[in-house]
């Protein structure tokens, strides 16, 4: 027994030992916890100060910078959105009998709602918007989206298949910036270019290049052609953006590029403004394009022809005629050859499409003739082209 306490208090004797040197020590582990994800550093010896923000002074675009022109155009250029409700075709087996003994008759087709996305420039405050027609040609819902991030449901106003162009319109209380159509000057080869739309979906995006071609022509893209052509990068998303100058204003409508990959590989084309407007202020006006047609398939004539039917060199071969079209009702035959439309000289299938496209319906045009090597004349009245069947709504 007086062993257990002789042990006992040598125990108690070296707990109060313990106790004794951990409280004058007091180390931080025994303090209470406190966690620091990071060291702080005191306001004094902090290494970034951070001063007032202040708003930088404008200063003028640097040699070579198109600063000036790309924040003249961009408010003017939007983004399109659109929407289509596409119905799927129907499984083999809902047309079964025996599929519909067990699960019932199906017969609401599937529909799947399909997205696209294009460019678009403003160019009246009153909200209209020049774009491509194949950005909205099959579209359901439109949805128009400004630089300042603000969207509106947009309604078509009319479109041009064979230009494709089209105009739409968005309802705003406020003004809208708009692009302002160059004037005064052509373009020429080798000029400076901006294009600016939303390629892939990216956001707004400028790209610069030069004008490699004017009057591109016969390359299977519309029917009526005239591109300007620019290694400016366009990309899907850019299809009705705008193309403009080194002084912001628009030169172009982008449309359409050269590529064996999807992306740009420095060939693209564009609807020159000029174009763009007289189809856009008609499409306002009227909500279409009307033109000129008297109903002739035309092509050019080459040596082989010459050589080989005895033609012409000069002119245009009529190569077929429309039933009943004004050409068929004033005498012409297939394998004429077209020298005028009232004393114009023809000289190219994309020139005769444009003379006679630029008359209007019902003058009376006298057309000059060479068949079988003689001389002739022959009046026919213009009647109105006809709309494409793929545009008729």
């Amino acid at each position: 027994m007086q062993r257990l306490w002789l042990v006992f208090a040598q125990a108690v004797t070296i707990a109060l030992g313990i106790l004794f040197v951990v409280s004058t020590l007091k180390p931080d582990w025994f303090s209470p916890a406190t966690i620091h994800l990071t060291p702080e550093i005191p306001a004094a010896q902090s290494a970034l100060s951070i001063e007032p923000a202040t708003q930088p002074e404008q200063s003028p675009a640097s040699p070579g910078s198109y600063r000036n022109a790309a924040q003249r155009a961009l408010p003017s250029v939007v983004h399109v959105f659109t929407s289509q409700e596409v119905a799927q075709p129907r499984n083999p087996l809902l047309n079964d009998p025996f599929f519909r003994h067990f699960f019932g008759d199906q017969s609401q087709q599937p529909v799947q709602k399909r997205s696209g996305l294009g460019s678009g420039v403003i160019v009246s405050s009153e909200g209209y918007i020049l774009t491509n027609n194949h950005v909205i040609e099959a579209a359901d819902q439109i949805e128009v989206a400004l630089n300042n991030g603000n969207k509106f449901a947009a309604h078509i106003v009319g479109k041009d298949p064979e230009t494709d162009l089209a105009v739409l319109r968005i309802n705003t209380k406020n003004k809208l910036p708009t692009m302002r159509f160059a004037q005064g000057k052509d373009l020429s080869v080798g000029d400076v270019v901006l294009a600016i739309g939303n390629p892939f979906g990216v956001g707004q995006t400028v790209t610069m290049g030069i004008v490699s071609a004017t009057g591109r022509s016969q390359l299977g893209i519309n029917t009526f052609e005239d591109f300007i052509q620019t290694d400016a990068a366009i990309n899907p998303g850019n299809s009705g953006g705008a193309l403009i100058d080194t002084e912001g204003n628009l030169v172009g409508i982008n449309t359409a590029i050269y590529s064996r990959s999807g992306g740009s590989q420095g060939i693209g084309f564009a609807i020159p403004a000029a174009s763009a407007r007289e189809v856009m202020e008609q499409i306002i006006k009227t909500g279409g394009v009307v033109r000129g047609w008297i109903g002739i398939q035309v092509q050019e004539i080459t040596p082989d022809l010459v050589a080989s039917f005895d033609l012409p060199p000069q002119g245009i071969l009529i190569a077929g005629l429309a039933r009943n079209s004004p050409a068929d009702k004033g005498g012409l035959l297939p394998g004429d050859v077209l020298v005028s439309i009232d004393g114009a000289a023809v000289n190219t299938p994309h020139g005769v499409l444009e003379g006679v496209a630029k008359l209007p319906p019902g003058r009376l045009v006298k057309l000059a003739l060479v068949r079988r090597g003689k001389l002739l004349e022959a009046t026919v009245q213009v009647a109105r082209r006809p709309i494409p069947a793929a545009s008729r709504e």
